[in-house]
């Protein structure tokens, strides 16, 4: 790793040294140091596997902060990463379930449908007919998670020694805590039981059922349905399904999960949400995999954040100064602020919702993160650590949206305060025993709820009436 680094360093300094910053040599010569090292970065975690995979995977979803060449390279390891042998998966099964393949399917494809950092998943289809997917850990993962991790504290040490001003210890401490409970596959099927009840009222939404009694901690078997990754417009395209329409799902999930619920799944990355047209009704439907990683906020944590990001919607900067700095930001809550939308403190302070995200705010916030390095690891290590996974689920999501055309959509900051909205009534609402106070907070409830209905009302007629293009 630090060889890599080494080397993607001197490629940049010799490379771009004698040729005039900005000219149109200088900017075709940088795309080409820039695929170069995405390259070797993904060539790194391709032959590291485990631990390395996910921070490519995350690495991958940046499109609104890092070079294309950067995310288009990585995207792979949403889906390719290196694969275990048929005779390595034949292994855990048998080790895990005590039978053969051949005894407990009527068919087993070879090839998996997609590989990742931990597992990968193969099709198969049951002795009583039923299909399903299979997912099955990586043989050596266990073992070489524990080393990726010791890696990772020594390569942060050596850091730290180097640039005292960095402070990435967090990463660590979050993988040691994170990853056992990903390589633990009940855990996973629990997570997804628990999800499905939690958003059953969302006829947009499908968890695939677990079969528990071919599951162990290493092999999870589900109802197979299959999909097109979120990202691939030229699939929705194809299907007939709006894309608008599953941006917004997507955004009423999440905001369900994060601001009522405070049980959040923390791995979106394309490869794990998958859409489709409902056999039966023809509907848009979003699927979720993967339930290995989810975040459980505390109420205190949730409250703040509800009340953090309607200050953020409605523009109410004194609010949004408190409810950082209530978060851990401190001095640096614009940079905090700045961090959760992904957008230039201008845009926070103008309004989020006025204006869509342009090209020239895009290349300002690419290159401001660059430049605030050590303020951003610094306020990484000061944040509660419920935020850390709540950052990359942002991230991972809005690299969604970008992909889509999607983001910063006055509908999804709409949809996100309908929640908070919902949710601070609730805790009020549990934290009375008045019937008229009860009554009192239904009605403001009620009152805000319908607000938020004429301002989308309002925002949509302006829409109809005046159509605009955007860049995003």
């Amino acid at each position: 790793m630090a060889r890599l680094t080494a080397v993607i360093s001197y490629d940049y300094l010799t490379s771009l040294r004698s040729v005039p910053y900005g000219s149109e040599e200088y900017l075709q010569l940088r795309s080409k140091v820039h695929l170069r090292s995405a390259r070797r970065l993904c060539e790194l975690c391709c032959a590291n596997r485990g631990t390395f995979i996910k921070v490519g995977q995350h690495l991958g979803a940046l499109d609104y902060l890092l070079p294309e060449e950067y995310t288009s390279t990585l995207k792979v390891l949403h889906s390719q990463a290196p694969r275990s042998s048929m005779q390595e998966v034949q292994q855990v099964i048998r080790e895990d379930l005590g039978k053969e393949i051949h005894d407990l399917f009527m068919s087993f494809d070879d090839t998996p449908l997609g590989a990742a950092s931990l597992a990968q998943v193969h099709k198969a289809v049951l002795r009583d007919g039923r299909t399903v997917a299979v997912k099955v850990q990586h043989p050596k993962v266990q073992a070489q998670s524990s080393k990726d991790i010791l890696l990772m504290e020594v390569l942060v040490l050596a850091v730290k020694q180097l640039f005292p001003e960095f402070e990435f210890m967090w990463l660590v401490d979050e993988a040691k805590k994170n990853l056992p409970l990903e390589l633990d596959f009940l855990n996973e099927g629990r997570n997804a039981e628990k999800v499905a009840q939690m958003l059953k009222h969302f006829d947009f939404l499908k968890v695939p059922r677990i079969y528990w009694e071919l599951s162990t901690k290493r092999v999870l078997l589900m109802e197979f349905v299959d999909g097109g990754q979120v990202n691939d417009r030229d699939y929705m395209e194809r299907n007939k399904i709006d894309v608008n329409e599953i941006s917004r799902h997507l955004g009423k999930i999440y905001s369900e999960m994060i601001f009522v619920n405070g049980f959040v799944h923390c791995d979106p990355h394309p490869g794990n949400v998958l859409v489709r047209k409902r056999p039966g009704t023809g509907k848009a439907e979003i699927v979720l995999l993967d339930h290995g990683l989810y975040q459980v906020l505390t109420d205190e944590f949730r409250l703040d954040y509800c009340h953090l990001w309607q200050s953020l919607i409605w523009t109410d900067m004194e609010k949004v100064k408190t409810y950082s700095q209530r978060l851990g930001a401190g001095d640096l809550y614009p940079l905090f602020a700045c961090m959760l939308t992904a957008r230039s403190w201008d845009s926070v302070s103008r309004g989020i919702g006025q204006a869509p995200v342009t090209a020239t705010e895009d290349a300002e916030i690419r290159n401001n993160a660059a430049n605030y390095l050590p303020q951003i690891s610094q306020l990484l290590n000061h944040v509660p650590r419920q935020m850390l996974l709540i950052f990359k689920t942002n991230d991972l999501l809005r690299g969604i949206e970008a992909a889509l055309g999607t983001r910063a959509s006055a509908s999804s900051f709409l949809n996100m305060s309908r929640c908070c909205v919902r949710a601070l009534a609730a805790h009020k609402k549990k934290n009375t025993c008045s019937f008229f106070r009860r009554t009192q907070i239904s009605f403001r409830e009620a009152f805000n709820l319908w607000q938020i209905n004429l301002h989308e009302l309002i925002l949509r007629v302006k829409g109809l009436r005046c159509p605009v293009s955007v860049t995003w």
